[in-house]
C-alpha cells in the first residue's frame, strides 16, 4: 500500500547502492538527491520542457475531463475511519465522483459501498495485495469485493520491501516469481471482469545485484502479460526512483492505464498538486491515461489537520480540472 512521509524519507532515491549497504540509508542524501534528480530531469513546469514533449504537431490542448479524476482514499485514511460519511460527502462536494480505496476502514464491503452510494461516488479502483504465497481462494474473495463495489480496476499496491528492516528485493528470481503470481491473479481478474494493475514505489528502479543495469521494474514489465496486468504509475515514486516519467510512458504506452498524481517538493517529500517540482502537463501530453488519481501520503496525519487533508483533495481536483494537456 502507499507509504507515509516518514518511510518515504528513509528510503534511498538512487537506483544502484553498492552491494552490502541495503540498510545503510542516508536521509539527507535521499532528500538532496531527490530534489537534484527532479531538477536534472526537467520536471519543473517550464515551457521548453512542455514543448519538447508535445512536439510541433501536438493536438490542441484541452482540459482533463472530471470523469477521469479520482482520489486515492489513503490520502484521507484517518478522516475516513473517524467519519466515513462526512469525509465522503466532502469529496463529493469538491466534485469527485470516483475514488480508489485502500481498504474499507473498519467497515464491511457492503457498508463501505452504501456510504459511497449515499454521496454518488463509485470506487472504480482499489488497492488490494495479491496473496503471497498466492492463494486462489483468497484472491477470488478480493475479486468478489471488487464486483460488489463496481470497480473496474484492482491494483496491487506494494511489493519488494521489508518495511521493518528497509531491505529491498534486488534479485531477478524473486521479481520473476512475483510476476508469475501477478499473471495468475490477472487472469482471474479478467475472468471476473476486473483489470489488475501494479502500483510502483521507487525501489523497483534499483539495479539488481545479480544483474546490474536491470531493475525490478524491468523484470515486471518483461514477465507480466499485458493482457492481464497493466501499470498504475505513481509519478512521485518514479521521480524518486530517478526516472523521467515521460521516458517511461513513451516506452510502456497503453500499459499505463492509471496515474497516481502526487507532487514532490524541494526536500524530496510530498506536496499538494501544483506546488512541487513535477511537470504533470508534460507527462500527460506524452501519454493520456484512463484515470488520474490524486494522492498525498501524509495529507491526513498529524501534524496536518482534517481541514488540511480536505484542502489537499480540493487543490488536487482543481489543479487537474484546470490543467490543459
Amino acid at each position: 500500500m502507499c507509504i507515509g512521509d516518514e518511510q518515504a524519507r528513509d528510503l534511498d532515491l538512487g537506483a544502484g547502492r553498492p552491494e552490502g549497504h541495503s540498510h545503510d540509508i542516508s536521509r539527507r542524501g535521499v532528500l538532496r538527491g531527490a530534489a537534484v534528480g527532479a531538477a536534472a530531469l526537467g520536471l519543473s513546469g517550464g515551457t521548453a520542457a512542455v514543448a519538447s514533449a508535445a512536439g510541433p504537431a501536438a493536438a490542441k490542448p484541452h482540459h482533463l475531463p472530471s470523469s477521469r479524476i479520482s482520489i486515492q482514499l489513503y490520502t484521507l485514511r484517518n478522516q475516513l475511519e473517524e467519519d466515513l460519511s462526512g469525509t465522503l460527502e466532502s469529496l463529493a462536494d469538491i466534485g469527485y465522483r470516483r475514488v480508489e480505496h485502500a481498504g474499507f476502514v473498519g467497515r464491511s464491503v457492503t457498508e463501505f459501498k452504501a456510504a459511497l452510494d449515499a454521496v454518488g461516488i463509485t470506487a472504480t479502483s482499489g488497492h488490494v495485495a495479491i496473496p503471497q504465497p498466492f492463494d486462489a481462494d483468497t484472491w477470488a474473495a478480493s475479486l468478489r469485493d471488487a464486483k460488489v463495489l463496481g470497480s473496474r480496476y484492482i491494483v496491487n499496491p506494494v511489493f519488494g520491501i521489508n518495511f521493518a528492516t528497509g531491505a529491498v528485493v534486488r534479485d531477478r528470481a524473486t521479481w520473476t516469481a512475483f510476476a508469475r503470481d501477478l499473471n495468475r491473479a490477472g487472469r482471474m481478474a479478467k475472468k471476473a471482469g476486473v483489470r489488475l494493475g501494479y502500483h510502483n514505489h521507487n525501489w523497483e528502479f534499483f539495479s539488481l545485484l545479480d544483474e546490474p543495469g536491470t531493475t525490478g521494474y524491468d523484470v515486471l514489465v518483461e514477465e507480466t502479460d499485458p493482457r492481464y496486468v497493466h501499470l498504475e504509475m505513481d509519478l512521485f515514486w518514479v521521480t524518486r526512483g530517478a526516472r523521467d516519467p515521460v521516458d517511461l510512458v513513451k516506452r510502456l504506452g497503453r500499459r499505463v492505464r492509471q496515474y497516481h498524481v502526487k507532487d514532490l517538493d524541494q526536500a524530496g517529500s510530498f506536496a499538494d498538486l501544483g506546488e512541487g517540482l513535477i511537470d504533470f502537463r508534460r507527462i500527460f501530453r506524452a501519454h493520456r491515461a484512463e484515470e488520474y488519481i490524486v494522492e498525498r501520503d501524509d495529507a491526513g496525519v498529524a501534524p496536518r489537520t482534517t481541514e488540511q487533508a480536505i484542502q489537499t483533495a480540493r487543490t488536487g481536483f482543481d489543479y487537474l480540472r484546470a490543467l490543459k494537456v
